[in-house]
């Protein structure tokens, strides 16, 4: 990988748990760092945002368990909404296969974390 004039190579990459924190390893120029990518609770609250507004609800009342049967507004064009809201909030892209996967904030957060790694 190429950073500006910079030659960098990724070391090693650790997921911790399914959801949890990623660490990632790399050396740029032959200077080793390792970064401390986010873990599941800052990616739910970044999600809980995109919730907020996508529906305009109460980003506490989104948790890990929340499906679209949880939120009235959830039908498939709300979903295209939420769509837009995480990758503007998390400034990534979503697929149609990342969208077909996302049917819980569970699934959410499991398609987003990856994505956020891919940054680095």
């Amino acid at each position: 990988m190429k950073i500006g004039r910079h030659r960098c190579h990724i070391l090693n990459s650790i997921q911790t748990k399914e959801l949890g924190t990623h660490s990632i390893s790399f050396s740029c120029n032959g200077d080793q760092r390792k970064v401390a990518m986010n873990n599941s609770d800052e990616v739910l609250a970044k999600v809980q945002e995109a919730f907020k507004s996508a529906f305009d609800v109460d980003p506490q009342s989104v948790s890990m368990d929340t499906t679209a049967n949880d939120i009235p507004l959830w039908d498939s064009v709300g979903h295209l909404s939420l769509a837009s809201s995480l990758e503007e909030v998390f400034g990534i892209t979503l697929d149609v296969d990342d969208l077909m996967e996302m049917e819980s904030v569970r699934e959410i957060v499991r398609v987003v974390t990856p994505k956020l790694a891919e940054r680095v």
